[in-house]
């Protein structure tokens, strides 16, 4: 008795999945399309009350701007049809074989969000402190002494810079009568 090997059709993936997976940069064209006609029914709709002082105004550059995306999708997506391909991330000094870090992504995402709650009733001089030490600390430095020296001294020569010297006003908080 002899038998046969199982002579059964294997169950494909659709073409249009296998088509869609070998042209996956028509994704990023399709974003710029749609980025590009955003930016442009913007600057095309905007109400603009200034005298224009030559034939450069204020919609000039959003209209560019959107033109340039409409011809960078349209080349890409010519691009990707005749067979062009992206070429795969290398990760220089990144093990791509190992998984993402969440922890870290994590701590990052609360330091941030921390800092944008804080930012009001504390002031930047406190809420960059603690920005600049949590990210530092996020990041795995472990020099409880040293850090928060660091992240203190950050936060007030940046708060120094951007409200003294630039003219940006960065809310002051409790310290602001100090600084």
């Amino acid at each position: 008795m002899t038998t046969e090997p199982n002579t059964a059709p294997k169950a494909e993936a659709p073409a249009s999945r296998g088509w869609l997976r070998e042209h996956s940069e028509l994704g990023v064209s399709l974003m710029l399309l749609v980025l590009g006609v955003l930016v442009l029914t913007d600057a095309l709709t905007m109400d603009v009350d200034i005298t224009q002082r030559g034939p450069i105004g204020p919609k000039t550059v959003p209209i560019v701007v959107g033109i340039g995306l409409l011809v960078v999708a349209a080349l890409l997506s010519l691009d990707v049809l005749r067979g062009g391909r992206g070429e795969s991330e290398t990760g220089e000094d990144i093990d791509l074989s190992e998984p993402s870090d969440w922890r870290t992504v994590l701590l990052l995402a609360g330091v941030f969000l921390g800092n944008a709650v804080l930012i009001g009733p504390l002031g930047f001089p406190i809420s960059g402190a603690l920005l600049f030490w949590g990210s530092a600390y996020a990041l795995g430095s472990r020099h409880l002494h040293r850090d928060p020296l660091i992240a203190a001294s950050l936060s007030l020569v940046t708060y120094f810079l951007f409200n003294n010297l630039l003219g940006v006003p960065l809310p002051g908080g409790p310290l602001m009568g100090v600084i």
